[in-house]
């Protein structure tokens, strides 16, 4: 039976459970919030084939550009078609099992490659190659980082909410980044037009809203 001696111990066992239980509720968020959730959140995916950038890279005169091209028009192309690549790849001329698949699977049967796209922003986004690239005279490192020198495709992992690259949000759940290519989303053009000065109006009201990046 307890006594009133007994209260004052009765009283500090129970803060010290109470403490304890937040304490450990407390960790399991941050492991569910930070390593679990993550892991669920995102799905990962494999390209239809690897490819050598570095190889193709060193094969052409203009770079990035020799591939990744602007039209006449100032639009970009993107991605590579097939009759791009079909040209040098008619048939197959390494001994790598990914240009065989390459070659036998999708130039022979004059199918476009599904490819992934890490990049490719939501519908809703309005981003202009020219503008940057021509007229700002970025480096493709600077959003994109070192893929032109890589020897392989990194894995591709899909946000299975809305379905975009995690390289638009980035691998830090928290935000944090040390490169510019770490993460592309919307604080990162911001960031990247204040640091620079860009001028962050409509060309043609000179004024600045939601419309001028967004559609």
């Amino acid at each position: 039976m307890s006594t009133l001696d007994d209260k004052p111990k009765e009283v500090s066992d129970s803060g010290g459970f109470a403490i304890l239980f937040f304490i450990v509720g407390l960790v399991a968020s941050l492991v569910v919030g930070w390593v679990v959730f993550p892991k669920l959140l995102y799905s990962q995916k494999k390209q239809p084939f690897d490819f050598n950038h570095q190889l193709h890279n060193e094969l052409v005169d203009d770079g990035c550009q020799s591939c990744h091209f602007f039209r006449e028009d100032g639009s970009y192309a993107g991605v590579p078609k097939l009759e791009q690549c079909s040209g040098c790849h008619e048939e197959v001329q390494g001994e790598t099992e990914d240009e065989a698949v390459f070659v036998n699977e999708y130039v022979a049967n004059n199918r476009e490659v599904p490819w992934l796209i890490y990049s490719r922003q939501p519908d809703c986004v309005f981003f202009s190659h020219a503008a940057h690239v021509k007229a700002g005279q970025m480096d493709c490192k600077t959003c994109h980082g070192d893929i032109g020198t890589s020897t392989t495709l990194k894995v591709y992992e899909e946000n299975r909410i809305t379905g975009y690259s995690r390289d638009i949000w980035g691998k830090n759940i928290a935000g944090f980044k040390k490169n510019t290519w770490d993460r592309m989303k919307m604080d990162d053009c911001s960031e990247c037009h204040v640091k620079l000065g860009v001028n962050q109006t409509s060309v043609q009201t000179q004024k600045g809203a939601c419309f001028v990046c967004h559609k």
